[in-house]
């Protein structure tokens, strides 16, 4: 829901200031799915507000359910814009009972599309559409708990800023969707819960160091020099490794957290021992965790590597002091996992240039005769 658009509202109709609050109690707690289920309001309210504020700003379009348990969304903006959200489901062990628990991570997009066409990933081949709005990105939270959590005894417990788009292209209005996330009197998810993941967008890394909630960074890296990381990230082009890695330790000095080093495993690519050993150097002096990243496909060029391979990329780093693990895939058999989220962008611009070109043709004047 636009916030924004509900306050203006609700001010207009001369409602008092706590019927906001209501309204998003109703939202977040309850996880409340359209104006009737807002039961606090009266009947009169809520249909002057559904005659005038959309309840979301976003709409499912389809929803694919993994073998993992997983759910992956294909979502549209009300101007037409495809983005795909994602609901992680991860299995542990409680000790002592050996009882399986289920925790439910929330992938969110930041952008239709995206502008860095990154040679991995499905998502960079889209090209940007457009940058989403805080409402957009936090519909895709409360459409992911409200559709498939809630009624269960379950709720999502972690937020990451790694679905289609770079998030620090649009930096102003994911700070903001995630600061509506943290807020205590909504949904209240612990600043430490939330984290974005940039490709290496250094003004964004510096702007995060001086904010004042403390959202992780991870750092998509994925390559230790740039002749490698140009070929799989043209952004090295802008900002090359040694930059990258000075706004991180900039980064370091300023908030004392650990970095994420994310580091797609890819077969005869980026994953001899020779890498290893550079990109432990690159990591020296401690305040990083390596995430090793199956390759899932996405109609590239490229192999994942096999797990020997892994193996042993990950014991040199560790031999290194650098601390590393091996991150599972979810959603992979439903193109929900890393680097796999795509929709059919150019189906919404084709229409764009359609719509533009019928206001155009109506302006004209009719020819004389």
């Amino acid at each position: 829901m636009d916030l924004d658009l509900l306050a203006a509202t609700l001010d207009d109709l001369g409602t008092p200031a706590f019927r906001r609050r209501q309204v998003v109690h109703a939202l977040t707690r309850e996880l409340a799915a359209d104006w009737d289920e807002v039961t606090t309001l009266a009947k009169p309210l809520r249909a002057q507000l559904a005659a005038r504020v959309p309840f979301t700003t976003v709409s499912t379009d389809v929803a694919e359910r993994s073998d993992d348990g997983s759910v992956k969304l294909r979502l549209r903006t009300h101007d037409g814009y495809p983005l795909e959200a994602v609901l992680m489901r991860f299995e542990t062990r409680r000790e002592g009972s050996g009882a399986k628990t289920s925790r439910y991570t929330a992938c969110l997009s930041s952008q239709s599309g995206c502008a860095l066409a990154c040679t991995f990933c499905a998502t960079g081949r889209m090209g940007l559409g457009r940058n989403l709005t805080r409402h957009e990105i936090v519909d895709q939270f409360l459409i992911l708990a409200r559709e498939h959590l809630r009624g269960r005894g379950a709720r999502i417990d972690n937020v990451v800023m790694m679905g289609m788009g770079e998030p620090f292209h649009n930096y102003d209005e994911v700070i903001a969707a995630l600061r509506t996330l943290n807020d205590p009197d909504g949904i209240g998810l612990a600043a430490r819960r939330m984290a974005i993941s940039t490709v290496g967008w250094i003004p964004g890394i510096d702007k995060l160091a001086d904010e004042d909630i403390q959202i992780k960074l991870a750092l998509s890296l994925h390559a230790p020099n740039d002749e490698v990381r140009t070929r799989l990230m043209p952004v090295t082009k802008r900002y090359n490794v040694t930059e990258l890695m000075a706004a991180c330790r900039r980064y370091r000095e300023t908030t004392r957290r650990r970095i994420f080093i994310e580091y797609l495993m890819l077969q005869g690519v980026n994953d001899a021992p020779e890498h290893a050993r550079e990109l432990a150097g690159l990591l020296s002096g401690g305040g990083f965790h390596v995430n090793l990243i199956a390759y899932n496909p996405t109609g590239s060029e490229y192999l994942g590597s096999d797990d020997a391979t892994v193996g042993r990329f990950a014991a040199i780093l560790e031999g290194r002091d650098v601390p590393t693990s091996y991150r599972i895939s979810r959603a992979r058999d439903i193109s929900g996992a890393c680097g796999q989220l795509a929709a059919p962008l150019a189906a919404v611009r084709a229409q764009r240039r359609a719509e533009r070109a019928a206001r155009i043709a109506q302006q004209e004047p009719v020819p004389a005769g």
